[in-house]
């Protein structure tokens, strides 16, 4: 196992891969179905859980750590394979991490369960590792397995493929919208009191009678500092 705190599950796992999301449960033929709950349950810690009742074989169900284990009553356990005694760290198993090896060793001795202990090196990084079997000679192996790092060995985004939040996106320079304050209005000029009947303005004739200054192009011209405007 390697590092996979924080992880989140990845649609489909890229690359034209199932749309799987997690591991559910795993499923275990045992010779005898009280022996392996009494394992599970009180070795590892499982805790069992409600079975459906339409099942027409024995079995039990049991979740811990995020994930279930199914045993199934073997319906001959005499034709199942020898219980293997050697206990082998390359073969089958499932592996659980923990945090403190140690109390996991010392608890393994008051049991009276035998077990191997390995230790794997990569960079400076020591792995510790307890490997030891169920009633059934399945191998369950505890590990620190979380000190590696996960590495990816495609040139792909790695937060895709292990299933990692996207990075944050870069950080905006610009203020934010709260803190941004608001432009001033434009300032408008204070009017201006205008002459009811300046005496320089030039006034057409055809406009005289109506008694007011209009801005035409021709007053415009004759009077070029507006004072005749109305506002």
């Amino acid at each position: 196992m390697v590092n996979t705190k924080g992880v989140e599950p990845v649609q489909g796992g890229g690359r034209g891969g199932l749309p799987l999301a997690a591991l559910n449960h795993i499923s275990v033929v045992c010779r005898s179905l009280q022996s392996s709950v009494h394992f599970y349950r009180d070795v590892l810690g499982f805790i069992p859980i409600r079975r459906p009742g339409s099942f027409d074989f024995d079995g039990a169900w049991l979740f811990n750590y995020g994930i279930g284990i199914h045993l199934l009553q073997a319906e001959d356990p005499e034709s199942m394979p020898p219980k293997k005694t050697e206990i082998n760290p390359k073969d089958n198993h499932i592996s659980f991490q923990c945090e403190s090896l140690e109390a996991v060793q010392r608890r393994l001795k008051e049991l009276g369960i035998r077990y191997v202990q390995r230790r794997v090196e990569e960079g400076g990084i020591f792995v510790d590792q307890l490997f030891f079997h169920d009633p059934d000679g399945f191998m369950i192996e505890v590990c620190t397995c979380d000190k590696l790092p996960v590495v990816p060995l495609v040139p792909v985004d790695a937060n895709a493929i292990l299933g990692l939040p996207p990075p944050p996106p870069a950080a905006c320079k610009r203020p934010a919208a709260a803190t941004l304050k608001p432009a001033p209005p434009p300032s408008l000029p204070a009017p201006v009191a205008v002459p009811a009947s300046p005496a320089h303005c030039v006034v057409p004739a055809s406009k005289a009678a109506a008694g007011s200054c209009v801005g035409e192009v021709e007053a415009m011209r004759s009077c070029p500092e507006h004072a005749c405007m109305r506002v």
